[in-house]
């Protein structure tokens, strides 16, 4: 699991890296997460309290036939890993937001999620030259290699100091 661009490795760790560190058509696998009925129903029913959340006795009657995550629980493990193998910290000064964001199948109890990542642009801020924006499109599949969650995550990086 490393960065590709090109079919190399990249040279920069990316706990290290700064905005010029990024490469435009730079492609990340990100790792896995795994995902237990215990954590979703912890999540759901602090954030997300719908019952095919919840309780997998409803859940079963339900729309998806069993229990399922919630989205905004995908989109957290999906955090997770990218905080974890892509995002620098060194370099991050957080986001504006998340473009296109969709839930395209069921997370379920038992799913290990992989993370995708791609640089989509690297754009040096005009006004603030100490900084400037990284996007990103995310994708997590999971153990079919079906696709469960895509985004296209905004932040902000440093530039590397003068």
């Amino acid at each position: 699991m490393g960065a590709q661009s090109g079919g190399r490795t990249e040279a920069v760790p990316f706990h290290e890296r700064f905005l010029e560190d990024y490469t435009v058509g730079e492609t990340v696998d990100c790792g896995t997460i795994a995902v237990t009925e215990d954590e979703i129903a912890e999540f759901a029913g602090r954030f997300d309290p719908q019952s095919f959340h919840v309780d997998p006795h409803a859940a079963a009657e339900g729309p998806f036939g069993g229990l399922i995550a919630s989205g905004w629980h995908t989109a957290a493990l999906m955090m997770r890993l990218y905080v974890d193998r892509y995002l620098s910290a060194k370099a991050s000064l957080g986001g504006p937001g998340v473009d296109e964001l969709r839930w395209t199948e069921p997370v379920r109890p038992g799913d290990t999620l992989a993370l995708r990542a791609e640089v989509l642009e690297v754009r040096p801020s005009a006004a603030k030259p100490e900084r400037g924006l990284l996007r990103t499109r995310v994708e997590l599949a999971n153990q079919h290699g079906r696709t469960v969650f895509t985004a296209v995550v905004l932040n902000l990086l440093r530039t590397r100091p003068r």
